[in-house]
């Protein structure tokens, strides 16, 4: 089972702090403390490899708590916040000290006038206060080691509650304590079940409200042990909490409920950190919309970031995203409590051919496999089974044997099969007694076996005995109240374990010292401008990255012994700074076979120049290369991220067919690999249509010179398009036609 024992590594230090992404490449402009030692710990963009886990133990077991505004009066606001806090502290055990500057008592405990007057040094503080800035600098002096902020009125209110929550921020890292909130609110002190056993999930919310269905699985007999409502995330994060639950032992599973990412390599880090334990975590990250996006800019008051960034970054680590709170809580129960699988394949079992046949075409949409079940059990089940029903699966039983001895020998068959990881049977409604006698021989299996077994119960009723008491009261069967569910959760389980199993993490291999190309791409670069396409071939070139034979010239006749020299037929391109689309301007001439056609061909694009009010550096004669799949690869810049880069098909129809697929660096090569693997044009790389396949080996080292320019240019490299960049057949590489470069 999951949550089995695992080290853990814990510190009281911060981690590492990444700046906004557009400072220059050095550690401290990225907002990074270096002492003697840290250099190996940063890669050549100067962001941290390796983030300190907080040491949360005192802050969710507490040994003693202040409250500091508290209060019993009646119709006070605090009041009711000040006795969930008293019966929480009696609960875990803490000792709870209020603090009120008038009064001697509260809820029967001796009241203490200010934090200096505490009694020890406490390990929480909690603020019921308008203003909790005015208190911080008086618990560090009482080295208080955490503090919550339930006040609102910060980030999430516009420019100046930012400007506040910033006054915050500063206050809490010069004091030493951590903080959760502001904006937060009492999840963290909620009444947990301790009745309940096996691995537990650990809940982590940028908005309170959204884990009110995942802490309600306690209902259902599924364990729960930690909850942080990390609000406005002034201090404690999303990551901080990833990286802690990450190393809990009991922690099955981490489900999340994301408004907007702090600081996106401190989430990857965290992110790495799960998947190496191979703790899943799910999320819900919202952003997926403009209006999305905008409405969680308004409440959290952070960036949400680029969606497709998010979502590649979240797959990349693992991360397994999910739509809906009802998903997030079917999935991360699942992910919580099931054994690793044994094989994959999925076995639909049914009453009936109809239910059977339904699931089967969602599942099969969906990308689960469904085994044809062999010859030899097919006959084993048509023993129970009238020959007349379909047994190859789905499995269709036809109803009557579910009521007799012949049910448990269906579904022990079924699960006996080699090929068969995961049983589901969906029981679209009860028909007592039947469906009673088959909830019982599915629980029954489900403990007899190492395999997963899932049930669908569709009764949108839910009071009955079968569902409540037979399969709800089981630890092993995963129950489920709608299909689309139950494929999405065995779906994730499965993606998990085969992410898990072969999971690398990037950030052992980052580059850490630069290239000796670095310097030479610092000397081309212009801070602030756009290169042209022949300056920015030239910085193709010190990475590298293949180029035509080409030359800049300034006059016809220049132009014609260039050609001379490249040898026919050429291609003859504009060339200026700030010089996009050169196809839609008319700018560029391919397959040119004469020096005529060279000269017409250089006042022709001097003149259009001249029109379009375009300041030519000159004009490019090159190699022409013909015969391959046009590809883009570009660098682009998150504001969450960081520098990111993308892959897809290229050409003139790029931004109408948006068939790209993006990294976060660092990446390997499996990883682009896989970005391959995802654009929906794929088959032009494997050869269509007689076209001999691509050089897909010359691709991916692009893609990968291409990251590490994008990390060592970090701050001085804003965007970078090839396009085309042509894939020629299989052994003979990749060629940059076109560059598109622009500095910060």
């Amino acid at each position: 089972m999951l949550g089995s024992t695992r080290g853990t590594i814990t510190t009281n230090s911060r981690p590492a702090k990444v700046v906004a992404c557009g400072d220059p490449p050095s550690p401290a402009a990225h907002g990074v403390t270096v002492t003697a030692g840290d250099l190996d710990v940063l890669d050549v963009s100067g962001r941290p490899l390796h983030a300190p886990v907080p040491d949360l133990d005192r802050f969710f077991r507490p040994e003693s708590v202040a409250v500091i505004g508290a209060s019993d009066a009646e119709g006070r606001p605090n009041t009711g916040i000040t006795g969930q806090l008293v019966s929480w502290a009696e609960r875990v055990g803490a000792r709870l000290y209020p603090v009120h500057p008038t009064r001697t008592s509260v809820y029967g405990l001796p009241c203490f006038p200010s934090a200096a007057d505490l009694p020890e040094q406490v390990d929480l503080a909690v603020l019921l206060v308008g203003d909790p800035l005015p208190l911080i600098g008086q618990l560090a002096e009482q080295k208080v080691r955490f503090a919550v902020a339930f006040a609102s009125g910060f980030a999430e209110t516009g420019e100046r509650g930012a400007e506040a929550q910033a006054r915050l921020t500063a206050a809490v890292e010069r004091s030493g304590l951590r903080l959760l909130g502001p904006n937060t609110n009492l999840n963290a002190f909620e009444r947990f079940r301790e009745d309940l056993e096996g691995p537990s999930i650990a809940l982590i919310t940028q908005s309170g409200h959204q884990g009110r269905p995942v802490f309600a699985l306690q209902e259902l007999g599924i364990r729960l042990s930690h909850w942080a409502p990390t609000g406005n995330e002034a201090d404690l994060e999303t990551a901080d909490f990833i990286s802690y639950f990450a190393q809990r032992p009991e922690v099955g599973a981490i489900a999340a409920y994301i408004e907007g990412i702090k600081d996106g390599r401190s989430f990857l880090l965290a992110a790495d950190r799960a998947a190496r334990a191979g703790v899943p975590v799910v999320a819900v990250k919202v952003g997926r919309t403009e209006t999305g996006a905008r409405t969680a800019a308004s409440h959290t008051g952070k960036l949400t970031g680029a969606d497709r960034v998010v979502d590649a970054a979240m797959r990349q680590f693992g991360v397994i995203r999910v739509d809906g709170l009802d998903e997030l809580q079917d999935t991360s129960a699942l992910l919580a409590r099931a054994r690793p699988p044994r094989a994959e394949g999925i076995a639909v079992y049914s009453i009936s051919g109809g239910t059977g046949a339904h699931f089967a075409d969602l599942a099969t949409e969906a990308g689960l496999r469904l085994p044809v079940l062999s010859e030899a059990r097919q006959t084993e089940l048509h023993q129970w089974i009238p020959d007349y029903l379909n047994v190859s699966n789905p499995v269709d039983s036809g109803g009557h044997p579910v009521g007799d001895w012949r049910g448990r020998k269906i579904i022990d068959s079924i699960l006996a099969d080699p090929e068969v990881g995961v049983l589901i049977c969906p029981i679209t409604g009860p028909f007592p007694p039947m469906s009673d006698k088959l909830a019982q021989d599915l629980v029954d299996a489900a403990e007899q076996t190492d395999k997963l077994v899932c049930v669908v119960w569709g009764s949108p009723v839910g009071t009955e005995d079968a569902y409540r008491t037979t399969l709800l009261g089981s630890s092993r069967v995963a129950t489920f109240r709608t299909v689309a569910n139950c494929i999405t959760a065995v779906r994730a389980w499965l993606d998990h374990h085969r992410f898990a199993k072969g999971y690398r993490s990037p950030f052992d291999e980052a580059p850490r010292t630069p290239s000796p190309s670095l310097r030479k791409a610092q000397a081309l670069l212009r801070p602030g401008e756009q290169l042209s396409e022949h300056a920015g071939k030239q910085l193709l070139r010190t990475y590298g990255i293949r180029v035509p034979r080409e030359q800049l010239v300034t006059s016809a006749a220049a132009a014609v012994r260039a050609a001379g020299q490249i040898g026919y037929p050429v291609v003859m391109k504009a060339s200026a700074p700030r010089l996009a689309h050169k196809t839609e301007l008319g700018l560029v001439r391919i397959g040119l076979t004469s020096a005529s056609q060279i000269r017409d061909t250089y006042r022709e694009l001097t003149d259009i120049a001249r029109y379009e009010g375009v300041d030519l550096d000159g004009v490019l004669v090159c190699q022409m290369i013909e015969h391959g799949v046009e590809m883009v690869v570009g660098v682009h810049r998150d504001p969450v991220f960081g520098p990111t880069v993308a892959v897809g098909l290229g050409g003139v129809l790029v931004e109408v067919l948006r068939d790209t697929a993006v990294r976060v660096p660092p990446f390997g090569e499996d990883q682009v690999r896989t970005m391959l693997r995802e654009l929906r044009g794929r088959a032009l790389l494997d050869g269509v249509r007689g076209a001999p396949p691509a050089d897909t080996d010359a691709l991916v080292e692009v893609v990968l010179r291409v990251q590490r320019m994008a990390l060592e240019l970090d701050g001085e490299l804003a965007e970078l398009d090839i396009n085309p960049l042509l894939v020629l057949p299989r052994g003979q590489g990749a060629v940059a036609l076109d560059a598109l470069a622009v500095c910060h």
